[in-house]
């Protein structure tokens, strides 16, 4: 069995309207390619979103050169969110495609300060207080500083 890596991209998803300017989000670090945003269903405090500016489905058909870019924030914002929370570790999660579970069809990776003995929130679809988002965004940007 193969993967059809010839879905069409869907310039309508929520990143992508986030990207536009369409959607608010909480924004917590931004480059040429990439912006990172707090997650509003976190399975842990911290946990933020890294999403490639160029359009892609998922790792399936991302350009190698925004691959690269997003990783790299990748690794930005771990160090940011175990410095931020004092955290044990962190969860990097890349979902691709339904099966995978993946529900937006956007690339983003997961990223969430992890502490030992404490499980993932369960991801409820319960959207989480905006002000807490906000304070847990500045706490990120501030160990970015």
């Amino acid at each position: 069995m193969t993967i059809d890596t010839t879905a069409a991209y869907d310039d309508q998803n929520v990143f992508a309207k986030i990207l536009r300017g369409e959607l608010p989000a909480e924004k917590v670090y931004e480059d040429e390619a990439t912006l990172v945003i707090m997650d509003i269903m976190p399975r842990g405090d911290g946990h933020v979103l890294v999403i490639p500016k160029a359009p892609s489905r998922n790792i399936l058909d991302i350009a190698e050169k925004d691959l690269f870019a997003v990783m790299a924030t990748v690794k930005k914002m771990a160090r940011a969110v175990v410095a931020a929370f004092d955290a044990d570790g962190t969860t990097i999660q890349q979902f691709s495609e339904s099966a995978g579970g993946q529900v937006v069809f956007h690339t983003h990776v997961h990223v969430i300060p992890r502490f030992s003995d404490v499980p993932l929130r369960p991801h409820t679809g319960e959207m989480a207080d905006q002000a807490v988002l906000a304070a847990n965004a500045k706490r990120i940007r501030a160990a970015l500083a």
